[in-house]
C-alpha cells in the first residue's frame, strides 16, 4: 500500500522548500521521489526545436524524495504518519495515525 498517492495535499518537511503544503502531480515509486506542485523549482534555458517554437527561461517543478515528504490529513488538517488497515469487504485503506480517520 502506497503512503503518499496522487493528488494528495502534502507538506514539504525537509530542504529549502520547508513547510510548504501542496499537492502531489505525479509520482515514481520505483525511485522513490515525487513531483509536486510549486515546490522544488528549477529553471532551464531552451532553445526552440521546431519552426514556431518558443524558446527562453522555463521555470519547472523537479523531484523530491518522498522522505522529505509528509501527507496532510483531511480530517485533522495535521502532517501524519499514514497506518493501513484491511476492512471487512477485503479492501485496504489508510489511516491517519493521529486521529484514526480513513483518508
Amino acid at each position: 500500500m502506497e503512503r503518499i498517492k496522487k493528488g494528495d495535499t502534502i507538506v514539504v518537511i525537509a530542504g529549502r522548500d520547508k513547510g510548504k503544503r501542496s499537492t502531489i502531480i505525479k509520482i515514481h515509486p520505483t525511485e522513490s521521489k515525487a513531483l509536486v506542485k510549486d515546490v522544488s523549482m528549477i529553471i532551464r534555458h531552451t532553445k526552440p526545436r521546431r519552426q514556431g517554437e518558443q524558446g527562453g527561461i522555463k521555470h519547472r517543478e523537479s523531484y523530491i524524495p518522498l522522505c522529505k515528504i509528509m501527507p496532510i490529513c483531511g480530517s485533522c488538517n495535521k502532517p501524519c504518519r499514514v497506518n493501513s488497515k484491511m476492512l471487512d469487504e477485503g479492501k485496504r485503506v489508510r489511516l491517519c495515525n493521529i486521529c484514526k480517520e480513513i483518508f
